[in-house]
């Protein structure tokens, strides 16, 4: 039943491209080493190239992708389920969202000790339980919501980085179609609201350093920028502070949010940094010292740590949270913090229960899970992990006895395939050519992806690799963006690269398709289900 809408949606996934192809002109230029002189010239044109003008364009092409990939995301979301009843993880987070949304928000009963994350993940699954109930559908919504909402997102950030409407089209393209974002949407897992929050957090970013640097433009052309040798006040910075929101719900969700909120406030200070080098500002790094540091302290430290907190707001107004009223009977009242609220207190132990748990969620040597995966084999996919399966009477559909149903998280090989290409020419692009916009996709991927090699010995599952998918949809993109050419090259060289651009998107497309049975479920045979299986490594 699920073949169809995929190929179905072919046809629209290169209509709206091929839209964007045709009123696409705007120039895909990096800050330094390959503008032309004129840019070069004059500091507020070395601010940064302006905005698309297609504005209008711009939105309809997101828009109508987005809904393409909300359609894709929830085609038959609610299959499968084992009886009846959540599959794989989700059997730890769709329970504790069923208590969440009994209680008012908090869970009440450990389960085994696995309450190991904040609640707002499971706050977000038990939202779609309520408008559906306790089923497929329900534990799965928001998360395919969330999923829907990063093919908008990517679409707009792929759009704002390269300075055209085709190559955010196909950035939005791409995401629909890498198979860790799709499953992970359609799975009632916290992962993919990591993804989502982590996203968010890094789009927002990329606008206020457009908007930094149109503030810093005017001043240029103002002639007011030598009126310190600091440069100017920048003013409040709104989307700073929503990149700062983003980052505490990322919290929220999983404790790996903490290395967004480190890395992505560095990121921020480095944007400023060269905002104000780019502008002639007499001292730089003194005038971001002085004028920017501490707001973005606030906004990129402070604001994410309030945000984290009033994620608990239901486990701080409960009465039989887990752990809540420790301090007093599991914590003694005395203590060196003890101007610090009983509450706050009780989270701290709560929380070192918790970091207890994961420093003891070891790989067992004699028995490790069957598809457990280290992250050295992420970039590519090399270790996928089996959600679900079912065979014989159990998978009915394929016009056979011996039917198989899997759900496998996968990357599609035509994205994940190309990670060593692509993150290499993207740091070679960022140090090399100093192009920012590599330098940052680069960075958000290693901000997701470094901290699992601290601790080599714990248990990891390729979905801990969610949040990387956009990322490395982003460098991708900007490479294909390479390809294409931007306004300087002729008809001729534009022609090639859009012909190699779209038979590359193409592939992905016809690969994503290939892959859709094992991606939702959807039964087949034997054969086909080997078929599917391409390395031993998927076995």
């Amino acid at each position: 039943m699920g073949q169809p809408v995929a190929t179905e949606g072919v046809d629209t996934l290169f209509a709206v491209t091929a839209v964007a192809a045709e009123l696409d002109d705007r120039p895909s230029w990096p800050e330094h080493g390959d503008e032309p002189a004129a840019i070069k010239r004059d500091p507020a044109d070395r601010l940064g190239p302006p905005p698309p003008t297609d504005r209008l364009r711009g939105w309809l092409v997101a828009l109508e992708l987005a809904v393409l990939g909300g359609v894709v995301r929830m085609w038959n979301l609610g299959a499968p389920t084992d009886k009846g009843t959540p599959v794989f993880d989700e059997k730890h987070y769709v329970p504790q969202a069923a208590q969440a949304l009994r209680n008012g928000g908090y869970e009440d009963n450990p389960g085994y000790e696995l309450v190991v994350h904040p609640p707002l993940g499971k706050q977000l699954i038990a939202i779609g339980e309520w408008i559906f109930g306790y089923s497929g559908w329900g534990w799965r919504f928001t998360s395919a919501l969330a999923g829907t909402l990063c093919v908008l997102m990517i679409v707009r950030i792929g759009r704002r980085l390269t300075r055209s409407t085709l190559l955010g089209a196909i950035a939005g393209v791409l995401l629909i179609c890498d198979g860790v974002s799709h499953v992970q949407a359609r799975m009632g897992m916290l992962d993919g609201f990591l993804a989502t929050f982590v996203l968010a957090a890094f789009g927002c970013l990329v606008v206020d350093r457009d908007q930094v640097r149109q503030r810093l433009a005017r001043a240029v052309r103002e002639g007011r920028i030598g009126d310190s040798d600091w440069g100017p006040r920048l003013g409040l910075r709104w989307w700073r502070l929503a990149g700062g929101v983003s980052a505490g719900l990322a919290c929220g969700v999983k404790w790996s949010g903490v290395y967004v909120v480190i890395g992505f406030g560095l990121l921020s200070i480095f944007w400023d940094v060269t905002a104000r080098r780019a502008a002639n500002v007499r001292h730089p790094m003194l005038g971001t010292l002085l004028r920017d540091v501490v707001p973005a302290f606030w906004a990129l430290a402070v604001l994410p740590v309030l945000v984290y907190l009033g994620t608990w707001w239901a486990w701080f107004g409960s009465e039989t949270g887990i752990d809540r009223y420790a301090v007093g009977t599991k914590v003694g009242e005395q203590s060196l913090f003890w101007f610090v609220p009983d509450a706050l207190r009780s989270l701290w132990y709560y929380s070192g229960h918790v970091l207890e748990f994961h420093s003891h969620l070891l790989t067992p040597k004699d028995k490790p899970h069957p598809w457990e995966s280290k992250p050295w084999g992420w970039p590519i996919s090399y270790r996928p992990m089996l959600y679900y399966i079912e065979t014989g009477a159990g998978a009915p559909g394929c016009g056979r006895g011996d039917c198989v149903g899997a759900v496998m998280l996968i990357g599609t090989p035509a994205l994940w395939w190309l990670a060593p290409v692509a993150l290499p020419f993207a740091a070679w692009r960022a140090l090399g050519r100093a192009d920012w916009r590599y330098g940052a996709v680069l960075w958000a991927y290693l901000i997701g992806y470094l901290p699992w090699f601290v601790n080599l010995d714990r248990q990891m599952y390729f979905f801990y690799a969610t949040p990387l998918a956009p990322f490395l949809v982003l460098a991708i993109t900007l490479g294909l963006g390479e390809i294409l050419g931007g306004a300087r090259v002729g008809p001729e060289r534009r022609s090639t690269g859009l012909m190699v651009v779209a038979c590359y998107v193409g592939l992905v497309v016809a690969n994503f398709i290939w892959l859709w049975p094992i991606l939702t479920g959807d039964p087949i045979t034997p054969g086909h289900w080997q078929a599917e299986l391409w390395l031993p490594s998927w076995r």
